[in-house]
Parts: C-alpha cells; structure tokens; sequence
C-alpha cells in the first residue's frame, strides 16, 4: 500500500501552498486524491485477505459494489469514501491478520454494498443480518427490523419517513453529516487514540448541534472564506464526542474526512475545525511525502501541551496551531472579540517551535522544505501585528513557559531550545 501511494507527486508549490496552512485549489485536489487512492487499495487488501474473498458471501457483497458502481458510480464513491469505511477497513483488515482475537466484520461489507445499491438506484435483491436488532447503512442511517433474523432487502428498502428508519442527521448547508450511528464512526478502545464518541442524540440533541454548526459556519465564512469553504469540501462527517471528553476535537487517520467534536459555542467549534482540518491535511501529505525520520519518542516540548511530544506531534501541533493563528489574525481585523490576544497568544507559541523544526537533523529535503514554508508563513503574519504590545507579551509568556517546563523536565531541556 505505501509504494502505491508514494508514487504520488507533490509539486514544490503545492508543497509550499500546504506548509502555509492556506487554502489552495492544489492542495485540497492532492489531499482528496491521496485519500481515495488509500481507501481503495485497503479495500483491496480486505477483498484480498478475506477468507473465500473470490467466492461466497464476500464476492456476492462485492459483485453488488460493482453492480451498482455501473449505474453511479459517484454514489458508491461516497460509500466507500466514507469516514466510517476507512475505521471498518482498518480493524478488519487487522483482524483477519491477528493469529488470535475477534472475528473481522465482514459482514459490514455487505451493508456498504446495500447502502452503495439504495443510492445508485438500481434493482437487487441481498440479505443481511443486523446486529443487535439494529442493521447501519453507512451514509444513509439504520433500520431497525421488527423481528430477528436475516433480512431481505431490495431497492424499496430504505424509506426515510418510515417508523422502522433511522436517517443519519445532515448539517445544514452541505453534505457534512452529523454521524452519531454508525459503529465504526470512531475506532475502539483497541486501537491508538481512543476517543469515546457520544451514543445516539435526541431530536433535540441534534438541533442544537444544527445552531451550533451553522452558527460557526457563518463565522468562518465571516471571517475566512477559503478555510470555511475548505471545511465543507474535506469534512465528510462530525462525530459528537460524549460528554466530559477532555478534548474539544480530535481527527484520527483510520476516519479521514472526520472530525470528533464535543458540543461547543460556534466561535469554539469554528476555530475546533480549522484546527482539527489541518491534521488531515497534513496526515494526507505524509501518507505520500516522507518529512522526518525521527522515531516516536517523546521529547520535545510543545506550548500547547504539558506532555513531551514526538517530532511527528510537535509537527502537526505546529502546523494546526499556524493555522489557527492565521485565522484569528483575520477575525480580529473583522473586530471578533478576544481574537487578537488568541492571535498573539497562538503565534507565539508556533514561533517557538519552528526553531526546533526547521532545524532538526533527522527532517528530509522535503521536510526541510515544508517547515521553511512554515516559518513564511508565520513571519509574514508581521504585516498585520497587533495593537500595543500584545505580541511581545505573549512571547515573554511563552517563554515563562518553557522556562517551567524545562524545571519539570531536567533531562529534555535540551530538546525545548529553539
């Protein structure tokens, strides 16, 4: 799988435009490419380890698939392209190569093929069996049959407006969805990062999420135009994160073209996805572009935590916080309350990094390259500073900071120098 995706090109201006954490045709084209192309050879590679994957239950799953891929084939794209897909894949194709441990759902795969089916259009006949009294159709809902055992389902299956249907929740203007649904939304407790998504909401629930998404749209588009018109076009789905979640968002790789988001104030939530779409952004771009070759320790210091961070997390925290910088720089100079302090604030702890970054040993050309972009990028935030001093104080404060956290952390010291 990573042969095949490093074989993609990443221009130098489309490098650079990416570094800069700005909006650009090119860079959104690469990251969609780039997640497709990974999709399809992991549905491959499920296909390809599937016990009978050539014959049985499995290639009768997948002879629907293509069926329906003849008559639309952008439908079963958003099937397969699904967030949700990409976290089913990733534990199946785990549990089909674990000696021991639980069986792979491949029993899902038939549901993508129905719920593919249902929006191409097109007449079939398939059976399934739901789990747990309940059987998700990935992009469109649940249904829940009124006895157990297998189903039969054909092209009149799904009806949204019928009492045995559960239709996943669409946000208001686009094709986001709201997935509180599907078992796969986030990965188990199993896998790294685990996040604990929220259980299905009331029609209530959803309407305060619907306030709450609109209302931070309106600010991005307020503010940010091309960040908010980004948003849209890389965010497939928001997944609530149940309550008392530590974090306000959190993207993780296996779910791309997602963001796990606890409820929140729309300024909240607006600056939660601006910050939460630059880390897909970025683990698209290493999917295909080697930037380091630092291990995973943990060593270095990064403002925004109190924990030693990785190279890798100090790079993605670096990227997604320029990002928020250069937002909050544009909504405070559309007078938003409280946005230069964040600006100062945020700024300077990207500054404080990009030292460590552009410097270290173990980054590649491209590496080199992308965080000589970054530092731009943040320099050229100098041609809108803010009113008095509120720069120079945020910089004094972060280096408060890092003074402490050198004291609790004696033997890193050295990897906190910029």
């Amino acid at each position: 799988m990573t042969d095949a995706l490093t074989a993609f090109s990443v221009p130098p201006p489309t490098l650079r435009a990416l570094a800069s954490t700005e909006p650009s045709p090119e860079g959104t084209r690469l990251v969609r490419d780039v997640r497709r192309s990974k999709r399809l050879l992991l549905l491959r590679a499920v296909l390809d380890a599937a016990p009978g994957g050539r014959s049985g239950e499995t290639a009768d799953h997948w002879a629907l698939l293509e069926e329906a891929e003849r008559r639309d084939a952008g439908a079963v794209r958003d099937v397969l392209h699904y967030p949700a897909t990409g976290v089913w894949a990733e534990e199946t194709l785990r549990r089909l190569h674990a000696p021991c441990g639980p069986a792979p759902d491949l029993g899902h795969l038939g549901a993508l093929a129905v719920a593919a089916a249902l929006r191409a259009g097109i007449p079939f006949s398939h059976t399934l069996r739901p789990l747990h009294g309940r059987l998700v159709l990935p992009t469109l809902g649940l249904l829940r049959p009124d006895r157990p055992g297998p189903l039969a389902l054909c092209e009149r299956s799904w009806d949204p407006d019928h009492p045995a249907t559960v239709p996943l929740h669409a946000l208001p203007g686009g094709r986001t969805a709201l997935d509180d649904l599907d078992p796969y939304r986030a990965p188990g407790p199993a896998q790294p990062a685990p996040v604990r998504p929220a259980r299905r909401l009331t029609p209530k629930g959803h309407k305060r999420w619907d306030t709450q998404w609109s209302g931070a749209l309106t600010l991005l588009q307020r503010y940010d135009t091309g960040r908010a018109e980004e948003t849209v076009q890389l965010l497939r789905s928001l997944v609530p994160l149940a309550g008392g979640s530590r974090s306000s968002g959190a993207t993780l790789p296996a779910a791309a073209g997602s963001v796990l988001a606890r409820a929140q104030a729309p300024p909240a939530l607006a600056a939660t996805l601006v910050h939460e779409v630059q880390h897909g952004k970025l683990s698209a771009l290493t999917d295909v572009l080697t930037l380091h070759t630092a291990d995973h320790t943990p060593r270095h210091w990064a403002p925004w935590r109190s924990d030693p961070r990785p190279l890798e997390g100090l790079l993605h925290g670096a990227y997604a916080h320029l990002a928020l910088a250069g937002y909050w720089q544009r909504a405070a100079l559309y007078g938003a309350r409280g946005a230069w302090a964040q600006h100062a604030r945020i700024r300077a702890q990207v500054a404080a990094v990009l030292p460590t970054l552009r410097a270290h040993e173990l980054l590649t050309a491209a590496g080199r390259e992308f965080t000589d972009a970054m530092g731009a990028a943040e320099r050229a935030m100098d041609d809108l500073p803010p009113p008095g001093d509120q720069h120079t104080a945020a910089r004094r404060a972060v280096d408060r900071e890092r003074r402490a956290w050198c004291e609790a952390h004696p033997e890193l010291a050295p990897f906190a120098q910029g």
